[in-house]
């Protein structure tokens, strides 16, 4: 599968299911442009994820919800759930040994650590919010 444009629209149904990787860009940025073959070509040989890429220029409002400071940055989600964020551009290998480990994580103990992690952060919201 090769890459799709992710915009606020589609992001919680893209993210929902799956692993999905999203790449942060702008056509300005030097190595987004040196990552974009990079990713492309690990897309066309990994069908089974989902690559979303988000133009920082015209998603301006998605941007900010993910606090991006400095592209690219790529962002992994597994069955809705964030798993990965890192800014700067990935050599090929890495990102295929990084969908390995998306692959290989224990979902079970992810939703559970992820439900902890949500339910403390509640608690620790002041009331009224």
């Amino acid at each position: 599968m090769s890459t799709q444009e992710l915009t606020l629209a589609e992001h919680d149904a893209t993210v929902a299911d799956g692993i999905v990787l999203i790449d942060f860009w702008a056509e300005w940025c030097g190595p987004c442009r040196s990552f974009a073959p990079v990713y492309e070509k690990v897309s066309e040989a990994n069908e089974d994820v989902t690559f979303a890429k988000v133009d920082t220029e015209a998603q301006q409002e998605l941007a900010a919800r993910y606090g991006i400071t400095s592209i690219p940055t790529l962002v992994a989600y597994r069955d809705g759930i964030p798993v990965f964020s890192q800014p700067g551009a990935l050599p090929q290998p890495a990102l295929e040994d990084l969908l390995g480990q998306l692959r290989g994580l224990d979902m079970d103990e992810v939703k559970a650590r992820y439900a902890e992690a949500l339910a403390e952060a509640e608690q620790t919201q002041p009331s009224g919010t």
